[in-house]
């Protein structure tokens, strides 16, 4: 067994839970796992801790999910809390995107809190120079996404010859990011001694291959996927409406008004989607409250207790934030985005029909998200019913109906002799219905808030008309002229097609970098994935002149992708974005 320098010995801690002291965890760790509340290791703990304290290398497939930050990082905790103090950093984890870098950098520092652990969270989209001014102080660990870590590298202000451990998490999804060069020169340049983890969801011949060069003699462990158990949820009924990206938002507050429901919780993607729509719900008179990483454990305390206490109607979460939550009375699930697994989907469905009760599970379906609500049902052997959005005769008629009913409670109290002495002195001038349905109408005014309603565009669902087995939709081939242009009729917009679904137009952004700058494509790919959230599935051609390059994304996402952009930096330098016009 292969066993590296520096490595302390592990032995079994006495006084704490068996469950964790078992693996060979040292008491400053047990005792901050303990008063986090942990008891039990999750399967790729259990599996992965012991090796990797005994200074393994270590190839594990596992999916998100599945606790296997804790799992690297327990480890690499105990082995920095031996080392001598140094400027340089000791551990370098690699992630895919900012999202995880956060959450992993959090991790670490919660993990780490009973020691003087320096930790940096290093990512695009940011500003540089704090990074620069922490490396140069001196920190223990970095936290990294490739291409800014490479960044770095090449400035000389990230230096890798101390570095005792390097952690890839999640290498599947960097390698379809575009990052397959970016991590062969990082590790190149780290110490050959160094102690190596790789954690992947899948491991196809790419991540083998990495596997190869850079692990030594590795423990290779595999954590079997929880199965998406047939006909989930029974007590759930599950209901999709198929809305343009544009209207979501008008889409979910129109869905929440006719439901009146008593407690949701609604799931975004990003940060960034949770924020801006907990904002337009307090706006329209919700009581919302967000959840995602990017707070801090007294900021999710209190909005956890207040959801739980039945103060906020709303909670809005991204799936990271809203991991183990275990709250009974959700009465409403709402996927603001489709998840783009079926595991995904049942856990975050599974929160509500608890308890014998019944729930309600309601996703908004861009029409490109189509194949992947077909998807779902096909795994899960579950029917998601289709529905046509409510008008905004359906919802004036609704909320009439509750202002019927709410009198009809009014009358059987008797308790409105205060108002007769009005009612009187209107009757005796005005008929006695025309007064009761003024009343109403300023009731319903009030309501309402005074808010035009909006008509939201209805669009056809294709997929029901023409049902066909569900496919990803398939990237078109490249089709560039050597001019920059695509080839074809420059008049009509690139699309691409979804199989058994409506088409996508897309649009093409004008890049100010090209060959002369040593750009690549995975360079593009990866900055739009990884700053502007988007799946890199969904980005088009990509087209590298000289001094420019042309990229393909989709039409109805390109303005947010440019504003995105303005702010980030490829190949460390700032780079220009428009809508190129063909």
């Amino acid at each position: 067994m292969k066993q590296s320098k520096n490595v302390p010995p592990t032995p079994t801690m006495k006084g704490f839970s068996p469950g964790f002291a078992s693996l060979g965890l040292e008491a400053a760790l047990l005792t901050t796992l303990e008063s986090l509340g942990y008891e039990e290791p999750t399967p790729i703990q259990r599996e992965a801790i012991p090796p990797l304290l005994t200074g393994r290398d270590l190839l594990g497939r596992a999916a998100t999910g599945t606790g296997k930050t804790a799992a690297f990082t327990l480890p690499l905790l105990q082995r920095l809390a031996h080392l001598a103090p140094q400027t340089n950093p000791s551990a370098l984890i690699l992630v895919p995107t900012r999202e995880l870098a956060i959450q992993v950098t959090e991790a670490v520092e919660r993990y780490g809190k009973q020691q003087r652990i320096a930790i940096l969270a290093v990512y695009g989209g940011a500003a540089i120079r704090p990074q620069l001014v922490a490396l140069k102080r001196g920190v223990n660990v970095v936290v990294a996404t490739p291409g800014r870590a490479l960044d770095h590298i090449r400035r000389k202000t990230l230096k890798l010859q101390d570095l005792q451990v390097v952690v890839l998490d999640e290498a599947d999804e960097m390698l379809n990011m575009g990052f397959a060069e970016d991590l062969d020169a990082i590790l190149q340049q780290t110490p050959k001694e160094r102690q190596t983890a790789l954690f992947s969801a899948t491991m196809p011949p790419r991540i083998a291959s990495i596997a190869r060069r850079h692990l030594q003699d590795p423990v290779e462990i595999q954590i079997a996927k929880e199965p998406v158990k047939a006909g989930v949820a029974p007590l759930v009924h599950q209901t999709g409406y198929l809305v343009a990206r544009a209207h979501k938002g008008l889409a979910l507050i129109r869905i929440l008004d006719m439901a009146n429901p008593k407690s949701t919780l609604v799931f975004c993607r990003t940060r960034l989607e949770v924020d801006e729509l907990t904002s337009m719900l307090n706006s329209r008179g919700y009581r919302g409250e967000g959840l995602h990483g990017g707070m801090n454990q007294a900021q999710r305390d209190r909005v956890m207790q207040s959801f739980r206490a039945g103060q906020t109607d709303l909670l809005v979460a991204t799936d990271v934030a809203a991991r183990g939550l275990d709250i009974s009375h959700v009465s409403h699930v709402m996927n603001y985005d489709v998840p783009s697994s079926p595991e995904a989907y049942v856990h975050r469905i599974g929160r509500t029909g608890r308890a014998g009760r019944g729930g309600e599970a309601i996703s908004l379906v861009e029409p490109r998200e189509r194949w992947l609500l077909q998807n779902i049902e096909r795994l899960t052997k579950s029917k998601i019913e289709m529905a046509t959005l409510p008008t905004v005769a359906d919802l004036q008629a609704k909320r009439l109906e509750r202002i019927g009913a709410s009198i009809q409670e009014i009358l059987a109290g008797k308790n409105f002799d205060q108002f007769k002495t009005v009612v009187n002195t209107l009757t005796e001038k005005f008929d006695p219905a025309d007064v009761a349905a003024a009343a109403i109408q300023l009731a319903s005014r009030t309501k309402d808030g005074d808010l035009a309603e909006q008509e939201i565009p209805a669009i056809r669902d294709r997929a029901q008309e023409n049902p066909s087995p569900s496919r990803r939709p398939r990237r078109e081939p490249p089709g560039w002229a050597q001019g920059g242009k695509p080839l074809g009729d420059s008049a009509r917009p690139p699309r691409r097609r979804d199989r058994g679904g409506p088409v996508t137009p897309m649009a093409t952004l004008h890049f100010s970098a090209g060959k002369g700058m040593g750009v690549r494509p995975g360079d593009f790919v990866g900055a739009i994935a990884n700053e502007a959230n988007l799946n890199s599935s969904l980005i088009g051609p990509i087209k590298i002149s000289d001094d420019f390059s042309l990229v393909k994304v989709p039409e109805d996402l390109a303005q947010g992708i440019i504003k995105v952009l303005g702010r980030t930096r490829i190949k460390g330098k700032k780079v220009k974005v428009r809508l190129y016009r063909e």
